[in-house]
């Protein structure tokens, strides 16, 4: 009996040593977290901006309608390659001929009274010059007479000479003297006829630029019927056929188009690209395009052009165009010039282009959900003793609720938090410029740890176990 109550007692013992030590261990594992962690390494990263859009011609032309007309003929078809100022499309144009020969007939017409009077005038001046010159022959002459005419009348009162001499020398200087008058008459009549004859040549002359005016008018009006080419290029739409009708002036209208011609001598992938991202775009960065219709093939490219307007990302249009676009997500235009797109390649073809925006070599690297934000206030150690001030700093309150980026860095068995400074983000790593050093073991998962984790945690490494996925 004795002995049985020996055992028992010992059991008891026993069972109580083993609870206490059980309850020992669960009370020391209080408040330990398990985690993974990682080390901060160097690697090469680069920081790449994804965004998705379209292929582009960087050139294309829309060529619509400039007069309203049934098409009566298409001089190319889909595919083909066309030149500048090559006539593609021809419209009606029966008035717009008929105008512009009845402007001919009536150049024509005018040239040839222009011409006329020209040629009258020509010979105004040619009998204007006979005319001068039987005046001055008619001067010489009647000078001579004159004089003959003094010196007999000289030797008449001496004498000298008979009447009939005298009277024959005065006759013959008066009949002189009509001549020279006659002349001049005829000289002024002539003048006038020209100055007459050069007004009307001023007028035809007038009419023939009129007339040249409204010809130029009927033919530009003429030369609208046809649809010319303005670049070197290829018939990339034709959504016209012989026989409908074009009307021009209406914009987004099927009717006021008649075809696309692209300069495909310079292909872009024409993508939007978040405003989040936008900043670190810049001219000239390299880019990788892979389109959905060339599986398996990645093309190389360069940012040729940026966009200064934001777009909306529901409707497409500009920011500025819309009075609710405050709130909304937008993107913004960024063009990528292929280095040597394929021949096969089409405009409209949907692509993915990423842009590499800077590089590092050798970089000290964290994986990214490492990185995690505290106020300064959770950092601060915690004073027992001290009573909170009745009337709080609000600077200090304010400074306590500024939030800093940092890690988690594993000292023994405590998670310790450090801030970093951070420069690029890659895929999945990002840059560390400061706070950390090459090798140093760092809080890595899981997410849900890392986002509830204080500072000066008691923690337990277990980098076999995978973290949990959490949302």
């Amino acid at each position: 009996m004795k002995r049985k109550w020996k055992i028992t007692l010992f059991i008891v013992i026993l069972l109580t040593v083993i609870v206490g030590v059980l309850a020992g261990i669960r009370i020391s594992r209080r408040g330990i977290v398990t985690v993974q962690t990682g080390r901060a390494f160097r690697q090469d990263i680069a920081s790449v901006v994804t965004a998705s859009g379209e292929i582009k011609p960087r050139n294309y032309v829309n060529i619509g309608a400039n007069v309203m007309g049934r098409i009566v003929s298409l001089e190319v078809a889909e595919g083909d390659r066309v030149r500048k100022n090559q006539v593609v499309a021809r419209l009606e144009a029966v008035q717009a001929e008929a105008d512009v020969q009845a402007q001919q007939a009536n150049l024509r017409s005018a040239e040839a009274e222009s011409a006329a009077a020209e040629a009258a005038v020509q010979a105004q001046n040619e009998n204007l010059k006979t005319a001068q010159a039987s005046i001055d022959r008619a001067k010489a002459e009647l000078e001579r007479a004159r004089l003959d005419f003094s010196r007999a009348e000289q030797l008449f009162k001496e004498k000298l000479i008979a009447q009939q001499e005298f009277d024959t020398k005065k006759a013959n200087y008066d009949a002189l003297l009509a001549a020279l008058r006659e002349a001049e008459a005829r000289f002024s009549q002539l003048k006038a006829q020209k100055q007459q004859t050069e007004a009307q040549l001023a007028v035809s002359q007038r009419r023939v630029s009129q007339i040249q005016a409204t010809l130029r008018r009927f033919s530009d009006v003429l030369q609208k019927h046809n649809a010319i080419s303005p670049i070197d290029g290829v018939v990339t739409n034709l959504p016209v056929r012989v026989g409908e009708t074009v009307v021009p002036g209406i914009q987004n209208s099927p009717a006021s188009l008649i075809m696309t011609i692209a300069d495909m001598s310079l292909i872009t992938a024409e993508v939007k690209v978040d405003e989040t991202d936008i900043v670190n775009v810049k001219l000239g960065q390299v880019a990788d395009i892979t389109i959905d219709a060339m599986p398996n093939r990645v093309f190389k490219g360069r940012v040729i052009e940026i966009g200064n307007t934001a777009i909306l990302r529901s409707t497409g249009l500009a920011a500025s165009q819309s009075a609710i676009s405050s709130q909304e997500a937008k993107d913004f235009k960024v063009v990528v010039a292929l280095d040597n797109p394929p021949e096969d390649i089409r405009p409209g073809l949907s692509c993915t282009a990423k842009v590499t925006t800077a590089t590092r070599r050798q970089a000290l690297t964290i994986p990214i959900q490492a990185l995690t934000v505290r106020q300064k206030g959770d950092l601060e150690p915690k004073k027992e003793g001290v009573q909170a001030a009745t009337q709080p700093d609000p600077a200090a309150e304010k400074a306590k609720r500024e939030e800093v980026q940092g890690v988690f860095v594993v000292q023994g068995d405590r998670a310790v938090f450090r801030q970093v400074e951070t420069g690029i983000t890659g895929a999945t790593d990002i840059e560390v410029l400061s706070g950390l050093k090459e090798g140093e073991e760092i809080v890595t998962g899981s997410y849900k740890v890392i986002r509830t984790l204080r500072n000066d945690t008691r923690i337990k490494v277990d980098n076999k176990s995978p973290a949990k996925a959490e949302s």
